[in-house]
C-alpha cells in the first residue's frame, strides 16, 4: 500500500498538510462503450485527465461509477485499469460497499490484492439494520483487510444514517480513518471531529466550502469531473486561508453544481456534460439509468450557460 501521510486531531482546526486520501477526489464515472460494455481504456483515460487537472485522489466504482449494475469481475477490472493508469500518482479508493457483508468482504479483499490504497464502504442499504448492525457490518469488514477505510454516510440513498455515536465508536478501529458525509449534519460532524481523529470529506459538492471551514480534509465530488481545475483552486484557497477567493469560486461553481447534481442522476449528468465538453464520445449509462430527456438536457445546458465552465461546452 502506498504510504500517504496523515496527521492527528492535534493539527485541527487546520486541515492536515497531506490528508491520507488527498483533498480533491472525484467519484469517477465508469466509461461504457455504446453497447454497454465496460470501456477500460476510456475509463483509464478519464482517471489520467482528472489527475492531470488537479485531483489528488480518486474513488473508483462508487455510486457514480455505476458499480451496482456491474458484475464483480467488471468492478475488479476497473480497479486494475485505473491502478495501472494512475496508481503511482494518487491514492485510489475502491468502492466495495454492499448491503451484503460477505459480498462486500469479497470485493474488499480482492481490491486489496489488486493494490488499491483504501476502500470506500457505504452504509448497508435496503436492509435497514439497527445501529448495532451497522457497526457490526463495518467492524467485520475492517477486520478483514489491512487497508484504510472511508465510511460513506448517505442516508438519502441507504435509508439510514450512521449515527454520531456509531461513528465515534467506529473511530477506535485502526482501519477506519475517514468519512464521506452526504447527510449535511454539520453540527453532528463537529462533535465527531472534536472527539475523534476521523478525516471528514464533503459528499455534497455544493457544501465543500462550509465543510472545509469546519476542518474537513476536502471533497469527494461528482461535479469535479467537469470543473476539476476550478475545484482545485477552491480547495487550495480554503487551505491557504484565502476566504475571499474561496467564496467567489464557491458562488461561481453553484450553477455547475446545479447542472450536475439536480437535473438528473450524477452519473447521467456528468457523462452528458463530459460529452458536451468533448471529453467522452457518448454518454452511455446502464439501466436503470437512462440519458437525460430533452427537457432535462435543456435545463442542464441552461444552468451551464454563462457559468465558469461555459466556454468548454460545445
Amino acid at each position: 500500500m502506498t504510504d500517504f501521510a496523515t496527521s492527528s486531531s492535534a493539527d485541527r482546526p487546520t486541515t492536515p498538510d497531506k490528508p491520507l486520501f488527498g483533498t480533491l477526489l472525484t467519484a469517477m464515472i465508469t466509461v461504457f462503450a455504446e453497447d454497454g460494455s465496460v470501456d477500460l481504456e476510456g475509463t483509464a483515460a478519464v482517471a489520467s485527465r482528472l489527475v492531470d487537472d488537479g485531483c489528488d485522489g480518486l474513488v473508483v466504482c462508487g455510486t457514480t461509477g455505476e458499480y451496482s449494475t456491474m458484475t464483480d469481475e467488471e468492478n475488479l477490472s476497473v480497479f486494475r485499469a485505473v491502478k495501472d493508469a494512475v496508481g503511482s500518482r494518487v491514492p485510489l479508493l475502491a468502492g466495495t460497499g454492499s448491503n451484503d457483508t460477505e459480498h462486500s468482504r469479497y470485493l474488499s479483499r480482492a481490491a486489496e490484492q489488486i493494490g488499491m490504497d483504501g476502500l470506500l464502504i457505504v452504509t448497508p442499504y435496503y436492509n435497514k439494520p439497527t445501529q448495532a448492525g451497522v457497526e457490526a457490518h463495518f467492524r467485520s469488514l475492517a477486520d478483514s483487510v489491512d487497508l484504510p477505510i472511508m465510511l460513506y454516510d448517505i442516508p438519502g440513498r441507504t435509508g439510514i444514517p450512521i449515527a454520531t455515536e456509531t461513528l465515534i465508536s467506529l473511530a477506535g478501529h485502526p482501519n477506519i480513518v475517514a468519512v464521506k458525509d452526504a447527510k449535511a449534519d454539520l453540527l453532528a460532524a463537529t462533535r465527531v471531529l472534536a472527539e475523534t481523529d476521523l478525516l471528514y470529506y464533503s459528499g455534497d459538492d455544493g457544501l465543500t466550502l462550509p465543510w472545509m471551514s469546519l476542518g474537513a480534509a476536502g471533497l469527494v465530488g461528482v461535479t469535479t469531473h467537469v470543473a476539476t481545475a476550478e475545484y482545485r483552486r477552491l480547495i487550495d484557497a480554503v487551505r491557504a486561508g484565502d476566504l475571499g477567493t474561496a467564496q467567489r469560486l464557491n458562488l461561481d461553481l453553484e450553477p455547475v453544481v446545479r447542472a450536475t447534481m439536480t437535473r438528473a442522476p450524477g452519473a447521467v449528468a456528468a457523462k452528458t456534460i463530459l460529452m458536451w465538453q468533448g471529453k467522452l464520445p457518448h454518454n452511455t449509462v446502464r439501466l436503470p439509468h437512462v440519458p437525460p430527456t430533452e427537457a432535462e438536457a435543456a435545463l442542464i445546458r441552461a444552468d451551464l450557460e454563462g457559468s465558469i465552465v461555459s466556454g468548454t461546452i460545445e
